[in-house]
């Protein structure tokens, strides 16, 4: 559309201007990577939301970075790539369509496996048709040509490749271990999807007999019901107390069994007794105790938290009832001797809300130690992964630093089924991309992986590897930046720079750019609990789209968590309104103009001029501030120069010629409304994409689209600094002219006389120059410009660089009051005055500091002692 043929609304309404511009955008297929040879590549891949549900705000903030980025990019000529996809997000997944079976009276085990699979596919489709309609919804610039899913075909392709190659060196392998386990949904969980929350517990102390009948050991815990586990006590070697005792037995309290006392460095001597029990096949830290003592481990316990054969009478039993029948036999023996109250912290599956059981399983593991040191290894060198804030990166390596080796096996049916057999009479272990010849023979494991066994591959998965040949991997590949929350750096950032270095020997991205949460209004979590979340299409629906992603880029600095406040959203909606009316008002002026219509060569009025210097600073700060992702910034230099100058100056400037006779003005100024506006929509385009879209086909324009236009550049032709100096020097004082009307109850429409002093010729010639704004925005019935006037007796007065302003308003002040007034002014000056003076007594900062940044000290110094002595000798001259 151009122009010509349409004017904005009257009324900015964010539904309307929004409604079916995504699609327009998708169709002309700008979004597409184009593997333009001629340009260089920019790749970001998206976090794959999960597949369980609706996003978040979390999601809305994370992808309105990735966007702003990309957009950007793609006007600054890259070949930019923003690859979509989601995450199949195996136990989350499955416990969705599980719950949902179980509303329709029905299990995964009365289906079977297949048919399971079929519906888990079902549910995938369905959200993932919602992911998009909420991508649709934000305006993301998504290549959707080419979107992956964690389980497609090609993915499944790289998942088994990472797997059979980590197996064949050594770096798979299965073994017994202690994982978290979650009872109710029989699987193994990753630490990620463990909640950790404080409840209230106890601490049960009991004594074990020693078995020579010589006494008694003291041992205390939260879990009696492992103490059937039980295959050693452990004490400190060098606890005195203990060294007599360290290699005799103790008998176990109901089970009979004879157990040894160990000594081991892990013991705290100083935490209660100084005795631990030892249970391997219930705790991780015994277990590794247990390795060290070569300890049995004996499980008490079936997969679904009910006591087990080896549990003897409490066989059959919940593990829960279990602990509350062993504490009263306990007590009964006398074995139990006190019982203490205990705030611990308690993990529970994010997914079934079931207590976590640390439990003895055969699992599949990746030895993360190699891998891990190679990650390290990485950050010392010229290719390192850049954190940003650079902060992050001490917790990426502790994490690598005190890596444990990955359990990736889940007990689940959705999700890649590990590519493992085992010979039926044999026991044989086979791995490989197929099962073995004589397959009848061969039983497939029946596990899947854990869902970031996959997710760790996602930036090079999705662009065809394992085939290295492919066009999109051997141009988009290494990625630029990763956006994400601090929170999943152990979990997501390290597995794939780990697997990145060792199947592709390159960092899988330059940058990471990390974000915190979002928060409510007072600081709280978002949380189903505290029923304080808000869904990012409520707030869509409400403001649109542009306000919503306006405040979430400009309202946090990286690596910060962001406090979701409606009246800012609100607030947004009112910046949106204001560059809507300042963009009518611009087009309205500027008729049928066409773009090879804008000239900027004519003589140019102080607005003109200064306003252009802005415009230049602005395009410089933003980019800048873009370039570093310090979104808030760029969003704040926006703002300011948008809101108070464009709009709140520049536009009210503008009216003095476009509103006169003198065609070269009106052509030369509405010149400046189109190019300063064409620029502040390309630059606002990556925050706020839908209303500069509206707004920039309207203007006049070269190209399809503002999503393809190229990124404003500073035209150093149009700098005028003396220009900013006029103009600081004008708004000073119509802000003060309006500020004494304002404190005497004058309105604007009394004209009133003004008398302004200047301090030499050359201000005053300026000002003479620029008399037809101090008329128009002053009102005076009398203006007089001179550098020896008299003040006027019983008038107002202010002090602006460079002059005095007085205004005679007789019968309208008090001279007390004015005094007052003039009092609390020289007061601010001789802070000032102090202020500078003692920064520049410093000598350390006057050594230290910038040349320049010391000049502009020096400056303010004789600025400030000029307003002080004006306001002395007007307090002087009323006061006469």
């Amino acid at each position: 559309m151009s122009n010509q043929e349409v004017s904005l609304p009257p009324k900015y309404d964010p539904h309307a201007v929004e409604k079916d511009r995504y699609q327009a955008w998708v169709d002309g297929k700008y979004f597409e990577a184009t593997r333009d040879e001629n340009k260089e590549p920019f790749t970001i891949v998206i976090p794959p939301p999960n597949v369980t549900g609706k996003l978040h705000l979390g999601h809305a903030w994370d992808t309105t970075l990735q966007d702003i980025i990309t957009r950007t990019k793609r006007m600054q000529g890259y070949d930019v790539l923003w690859l979509p996809g989601m995450d199949h997000a195996g136990i989350a997944t499955q416990a969705k369509v599980e719950a949902k079976l179980r509303e329709q009276g029905t299990s995964r085990y009365d289906l079977g496996r297949e048919k399971f699979l079929e519906q888990s596919w079902s549910w995938k489709d369905e959200y993932a048709a919602f992911i998009r309609a909420q991508w649709e919804k934000l305006g993301l610039g998504l290549d959707y040509s080419r979107e992956r899913f964690t389980l497609d075909e090609g993915l499944s392709e790289a998942v088994k490749e990472v797997f059979i190659k980590l197996y064949e060196k050594g770096l798979i392998y299965r073994g017994e271990y202690i994982i978290n386990w979650d009872p109710q949904t029989k699987t193994a969980l990753s630490d990620i999807e463990v909640i950790h929350e404080d409840v209230k517990g106890h601490f049960y102390h009991m004594k074990y007999p020693l078995k020579d009948g010589s006494g008694h050991i003291e041992i205390a815990t939260t879990r009696p019901e492992t103490m059937l586990g039980d295959t050693a006590v452990a004490v400190h070697p060098e606890d005195e107390r203990y060294k007599d005792l360290i290699g005799k037995k103790v008998v176990l309290p109901i089970v009979g069994r004879e157990i040894e006392i160990v000594a081991d460095d892990y013991v705290d001597m100083e935490f209660g007794s100084g005795a631990v029990k030892i249970t391997p096949a219930h705790d991780p830290n015994d277990f590794e105790i247990g390795n060290r003592h070569n300890l049995e481990r004996v499980l008490v316990m079936n997969e679904d938290g009910s006591m087990n054969e080896n549990a003897g009478k409490y066989q059959g039993m919940d593990r829960f009832e279990c602990r509350k029948q062993i504490v009263a036999d306990l007590k009964e023996a006398g074995v139990l001797f006190k019982i203490e109250e205990h705030d611990h912290s308690v993990g529970h599956s994010e997914r079934s809300g079931a207590v976590v059981e640390p439990y003895l399983s055969t699992q599949w593991f990746v030895d993360m130690q190699p891998l891990a040191d190679e990650a390290i290894k990485l950050q010392d060198g010229d290719n390192k992964v850049d954190f940003v804030p650079e902060r992050f990166e001490k917790p990426y390596l502790h994490w690598m630093e005190n890596t444990r080796d990955w359990c990736i096996s889940r007990q689940l049916w959705w999700g890649h089924r590990i590519p493992a057999w085992y010979h039926k009479e044999t026991g044989e272990v086979y791995v490989g991309k197929e099962a073995p010849e004589d397959e009848e023979k061969w039983e497939q494991d029946p596990d899947v992986l854990d869902t970031w066994f996959s997710s760790a591959l996602w930036p090079f998965s999705t662009m065809g590897w394992p085939d290295e040949s492919s066009e999109d991997y051997k141009r988009y590949f290494p990625t630029d930046v990763l956006v994400t929350g601090y929170d999943i750096i152990g979990f997501w950032v390290s597995r794939m720079i780990f697997q990145s270095l060792q199947f592709t020997d390159e960092r899988p991205f330059k940058d990471v750019l990390i974000h915190g949460l979002v928060r409510d209004a007072d600081g709280r979590k978002m949380s189903k609990s505290l029923g304080n979340g808000v869904d990012p299409m409520d707030v869509i629906e409400k403001y649109g789209a542009d306000s919503l992603r306006y405040f979430l880029s400009t309202s946090s600095s990286p690596g910060q968590d962001l406090r979701f406040q409606w009246e800012k959203v609100e607030a947004t909606w009112n910046f949106a309104n204001k560059i809507w009316n300042a963009s009518r008002f611009a087009l309205m002026n500027m008729g049928d103009m066409k773009f090879e219509e804008i000239d900027l060569s004519g003589e140019k009025s102080v607005a003109d001029k200064w306003i252009l210097t802005r415009l230049n600073q602005t395009i410089e700060q933003v980019t800048k501030n873009i370039d570093r992702y310090e979104f808030g910034e760029a969003g704040r230099h926006l703002y300011n120069f948008i809101w108070d100058e464009f709009c709140d100056w520049y536009i009210e400037m503008a009216k003095l010629p476009l509103y006169g006779e003198d065609e070269a003005k009106i052509n030369t100024t509405r010149s400046v409304l189109a190019y300063t506006l064409d620029n502040i929509m390309r630059m606002l385009h990556p925050f706020m994409p839908f209303i500069t879209e509206e707004i920039w086909q309207h203007l006049p324009h070269e190209g399809e689209t503002i999503v393809q236009a190229s990124w404003p550049e500073v035209k150093e032709q149009y700098n005028d600094e003396q220009a900013v100096a006029e103009m600081e020097r004008l708004v000073s004082m119509i802000r003060s002219v309006r500020n004494i009307r304002a404190e005497v109850d004058t309105p604007m429409s009394k004209e009133i006389q003004l008398v302004i002093k200047a301090k030499d010729e050359v201000v005053a010639e300026e000002l003479e120059k620029n008399r037809e704004y101090l008329d128009r925005f002053c009102n005076p019935s009398e203006l007089t410009i001179a550098t020896d006037v008299q003040a006027p007796e019983k008038a107002m007065s202010a002090v602006v660089t460079g002059a005095e302003l007085y205004l005679p308003l007789a019968g309208l002040i008090n001279i007390e009051d004015e005094i007052e007034r003039l009092n609390k002014e020289l007061d601010k000056w001789k802070k000032e005055v102090e202020r500078v003076q003692k920064k520049l007594a410093n000598e350390r900062f006057v050594s230290k500091a910038p040349d320049h940044v010391v000049e502009e000290e020096r400056a303010k110094e004789v600025d400030y002692l000029d307003k002080r002595a004006k306001v002395e000798a007007r307090i002087k001259e009323l006061k006469a």
